[in-house]
């Protein structure tokens, strides 16, 4: 597997990549109280299946394309055909660098692509001299946050109305680039 700067996506790989998506046992509950002034979110475990699958249809492709041009964006590839992305942006407004998608082809997940996918963003990062990498992803998505915990993220914030979906909430996820 090799992992090379990704160029502009001429057609959407992502057709042939199987399930779109997670499946999951466990989900992260979160709740909130507010009481005389303050505010606290409480974020737990729980046992509850769910699962996810969309398409990333043309329109998709093209928002990615426009972050891909920005030069920050990885592919994972196999005899040259791309099996996994990470895409993403430097934010100079903040000296952020956010990454907006990372999916693998089904029949190459577990097999360390995310992981070199990551690390490949946090050399870009360091390299842009950014001081954090954030991400957001869905209370549900548990793989996701376990996978993005793994590699040293830490849940830093929550949207409630993200979603239209309102058994979905907005956790969002930051590394801190030492």
């Amino acid at each position: 597997m090799e992992i090379k700067k990704l160029q502009k996506l001429t057609s959407n790989p992502s057709i042939h990549w199987g399930q779109n998506g997670y499946s999951t046992d466990t989900i992260y509950s979160v709740s909130s109280i507010e009481f005389g002034g303050t505010f606290e979110f409480i974020i737990k475990e729980k046992t509850l299946s769910y699962s996810k699958n969309w398409e990333t249809d043309s329109e998709d492709i093209e928002e990615l394309n426009t972050i891909i041009e920005k030069d920050h964006s990885f592919g994972a590839f196999d005899k040259g055909e791309l099996q996994g992305w990470i895409i993403g942006e430097h934010r100079t407004w903040n000296n952020s660098f956010y990454i907006e998608n990372l999916l693998v082809n089904e029949k190459y997940r577990r097999q360390g692509i995310g992981i070199m996918l990551i690390k490949n963003v946090i050399k870009e990062a360091r390299k842009l001299m950014c001081r954090v990498i954030e991400l957001e992803t869905q209370n549900t998505n548990y793989p996701a946050i376990q996978f993005y915990r793994r590699m040293g993220f830490n849940i830093t914030g929550v949207n409630t109305r993200l979603y239209n979906n309102s058994e979905e909430i907005a956790l969002f996820m930051t590394l801190d680039i030492e």
